[in-house]
């Protein structure tokens, strides 16, 4: 099929003016909104991860709370055997409590004496220092000691001494210091 110069030009020129036509639309109406697009979807998908990121310290706050309320409860439970309130009265009514389970005569020596921890430097607790003097036999005495560090893991007993009764040669009388950590606030109930 042979075409005239004159249609041939014409269509040439149409599908040159249609050419520039879509290139027109393409660069004045399509890519513009191609861009708009995606400025939203980047906007969409930053919004997406500052979601999951607040998600996450979300998750991770309920977890440290939990962790805290863990290790509130605890730090309680390990402060149960501190003493607290007027130290002279915490001693005489711990003592009198612990001593019941075994045959050890158990007197209080001096008044008990609160002061900084002197082993560690800028502890958060006092410590309680007091006396006890008493008698009693050799295995009464040791599970006595024993029995009482273990079921007051924050006292320690020092300067223990003990020496021979001197009315019966087999009970031993025994004088040693206590040290225990101190609260500062009372117990709530």
């Amino acid at each position: 099929m042979k075409l005239t110069k004159e249609k041939r030009d014409q269509l040439i020129l149409t599908c040159v003016g249609t050419l520039v036509a879509l290139v027109s639309i393409f660069y004045l109406w399509i890519n513009p909104r191609y861009t708009a697009i995606k400025k939203y979807t980047s906007s969409i998908g930053s919004r997406q991860n500052t979601v999951a990121d607040m998600e996450k310290t979300i998750a991770a706050a309920a977890a440290t709370a939990q962790q805290l309320h863990d290790t509130t409860n605890a730090l309680t439970s390990a402060e149960s055997d501190l003493a607290y309130g007027d130290p002279n009265a915490w001693i005489y009514d711990t003592m009198r409590h612990f001593k019941v389970r075994y045959k050890v005569d158990v007197t209080l020596g001096n008044q008990a004496i609160v002061d900084d921890v002197d082993i560690l430097p800028s502890f958060p607790y006092k410590q309680l220092r007091f006396s006890v003097n008493g008698s009693g036999f050799y295995h009464d005495l040791g599970r006595f000691v024993s029995d009482f560090e273990n079921e007051f893991p924050h006292a320690r007993v020092v300067n223990l001494r003990v020496d021979p009764a001197v009315e019966t040669g087999e009970k031993l009388n025994f004088h040693m210091d206590i040290i225990t950590l101190v609260k500062q606030n009372e117990p709530q109930s």
